[in-house]
């Protein structure tokens, strides 16, 4: 994804009833699900002759704007904590839109066969213990490749991004010590590598570094071709991130009525391991500050077309499906919404 797209911008009019109501229906946060949001919104406008103005700016930023009241809608890959919306001035709710997968993408000239990753390879490359390619760790998971011994580049997020939190979710799963030396969030104090802003920073550096290997989404790393490897799952598995295997991921957990839950690891024998959902997160009761009740309406008729008609759009931009179970668990959310009080 070019840097130049993450300029888009789309402004919205929305007519309710018998009156036409001009109305502004804005978005920031996550990028790792930025290209499927572009085309979403393009596509609502042409059935709806409704715009959406989407900022990409990262997840991190997507909770903060929400918590601040700044826009209608905030994004973010990882679930806001019971901790991160205590002060937050009403209820907040998360709905999923799509599922996506992280994966290892890397620049290794002449490698042609897609290499194997373990969580521990990933976590030891990250915390800076693995620096070469030549690694016998890496080698012994890739009988019979010859991989160049060039100094691995790390890349990863500058930024407050749910892109990281899903990968560092991972990580600590399987790695002991990279949970207690570096643990989980949108942001971290990393260890080792070089920083980029968003999903198309962190693909721009592995594209440009020989020698390099970041984390992206699935999306990212295929719009950039870039080569990306296979991650072994929880039941040894090592699988290849697609639209299939990140379903997967949310058949092998209990999803909660509020769907605020982590993919990663999954005990679905099936699963790519590094999968999340991509949440929308917004305020269930919509009258607050000059909010009108037709913005509050244009809001709920948008979040509901996300996630039933706007779901046809997910697989070709390789992002999974809302599953049966949980595009009902956040319908149920979504009519949730109201406007002091009254039900919209």
């Amino acid at each position: 994804m070019k840097k130049t797209f993450l300029g888009l911008a789309l402004v919205a009019t929305a007519s309710f009833g018998t009156a036409a109501a001009q109305t502004s229906i804005t978005g920031a946060g996550a990028s790792f699900p930025f290209p499927l949001y572009s085309k979403m919104f393009a596509e609502y406008k042409k059935s709806a002759s409704v715009d959406v103005n989407y900022q990409s700016v990262g997840s991190g930023a997507g909770q903060k704007q929400i918590l601040e009241r700044t826009v209608d809608f905030g994004a973010s890959d990882n679930a806001m904590s019971d901790e991160s919306m205590k002060d937050a001035p009403g209820k907040l709710i998360h709905i999923p839109t799509a599922i996506g997968a992280v994966v290892p993408s890397y620049n290794l000239p002449g490698v042609t066969t897609p290499l194997k990753f373990t969580g521990k390879v990933l976590a030891d490359i990250y915390l800076g213990k693995i620096k070469t390619w030549g690694d016998k760790s890496i080698a012994a998971l890739n009988p019979g490749v010859t991989i160049p011994p060039l100094p691995i580049t790390v890349a990863r997020r500058s930024d407050g991004s749910g892109t990281t939190y899903v990968f560092a979710d991972y990580l600590s799963k399987v790695s002991s010590e990279w949970k207690s030396k570096v643990g989980v969030g949108n942001s971290l104090q990393w260890p080792t590598g070089t920083g980029a802003k968003g999903n198309d920073g962190v693909a721009g550096v592995v594209k440009s570094t020989p020698g390099a290997i970041g984390y992206v989404e699935l999306v990212y790393a295929k719009q950039n071709k870039l080569t990306f490897g296979s991650v072994q799952n929880r039941a040894g598995t090592f699988v290849v991130a697609d639209n299939g295997p990140a379903a997967a991921a949310a058949l092998g957990v209990v999803i909660p009525a509020d769907t605020r839950v982590s993919l990663t690891n999954s005990a679905n024998a099936d699963a790519y391991p590094i999968a999340s959902f991509t949440y929308i997160i917004f305020y269930k009761d919509q009258k607050y500050g000059n909010r009108t009740e037709a913005q509050a309406k244009a809001l709920k008729t948008l979040l509901t077309w996300m996630i039933t008609t706007g779901q046809q759009y997910n697989e070709p931009l390789d992002y999974s499906k809302l599953p049966t179970n949980v595009a009902s668990k956040a319908k149920a959310l979504v009519n949730s919404m109201n406007y002091g009080g009254k039900k919209l």
